[in-house]
């Protein structure tokens, strides 16, 4: 779309694939992005449980020919879907991982907007020094939360995961950043650390998991979570009760999408309106559920 013809007369259509999506709120933040800027936008949810190389080549085949500007990845694709697409990246390329594909002339081209968008929202949290975080989960997100943290110069990164080879295969690909390293468990990982970020699903509803237990958190611990549904976590309820400083999943939810739409349309959308319509989704959906 760019910024070629007049806003007004253009439509926009953008979307999500991935599973269980029900609860994103992408669709408020890049409709209401798209009507500041006069477009006719509808942001659509592609929700395929299960599918393999075939059908998520479908489903892209579809977001080829149908008018897409581009759609966003999300769980369990994002890794997926790298070999299905023309094009990536250099970041997208290097990590592996995908959260934004761009449809142009044909052509769909995969970028990660989750490693700008997490290292955005994460910057308030790095001391000037001294920065030990351990990553918890080394699949698509984790590996954009790793580079996120690489490119923020965090000096010590420890990455688990329950697949030790998948942890390993991420800190392979961050090997010319130096201090990165494979934990070989969550407390190991957390040993002298000052920062966690969890990079994986658990905790999401419907699941009330934490993927770290609450005795490894502390007040010294500042403690981030992928997730925002729900907005607080069992494991941000947990470290907050332990004085931990938190940061929920909001800011990584508002900046990445913000990015992948200016992506698919060459406009910069204001935060503040992308961030609005995100509040207004989590407080409808808060009071739903204390309704229910």
């Amino acid at each position: 779309m760019s910024k070629r013809g007049s806003a007004a007369s253009q439509k926009l259509l953008t979307g999500l694939i991935g599973a269980p999506i029900a609860h994103s709120a992408s669709p408020a933040m890049h409709e209401r992005a798209a009507e500041a800027f006069g477009l006719r936008g509808h942001y659509q949810l592609i929700e395929v449980a299960g599918a393999d190389a075939d059908g998520l080549g479908m489903m892209l085949e579809g977001v080829r020919r149908l008018g897409f500007a581009g759609v966003n990845v999300t769980y369990p694709y994002k890794e997926a879907v790298v070999p299905l697409l023309d094009a990536l990246a250099p970041g997208a390329a290097a990590m592996g991982a995908v959260n934004t594909v761009v449809v142009r002339d044909g052509t769909l081209t995969g970028h990660n907007t989750d490693t700008t968008g997490f290292a955005r929202a994460v910057a308030p949290l790095l001391a000037p020094s001294d920065n030990a975080v351990a990553v918890i989960g080394a699949g698509g997100v984790g590996k954009a939360i790793a580079f996120a943290l690489a490119s923020r110069g965090v000096s010590d990164i420890r990455i688990f995961d329950s697949e030790p080879a998948r942890a390993a295969r991420l800190v392979s690909l961050l090997a010319s950043h130096g201090g990165v390293r494979v934990a070989a468990s969550v407390e190991d990982a957390l040993r002298g650390a000052t920062g966690l970020v969890n990079g994986t699903p658990v905790g999401m509803l419907p699941n009330r998991d934490m993927a770290v237990p609450a005795t490894q958190l502390h007040d010294k611990l500042w403690v981030a979570d992928a997730v925002y549904s729900p907005l607080t976590t069992p494991l941000l309820a947990a470290a907050r009760e332990r004085g931990a400083r938190i940061m929920t999943g909001r800011e990584l939810a508002i900046y990445q999408a913000a990015d992948a739409f200016e992506l698919f349309t060459g406009l910069a959308p204001s935060t503040d309106v992308m961030g609005k319509a995100f509040d207004e989704v989590m407080a409808a959906r808060s009071s739903t559920y204390h309704a229910a």
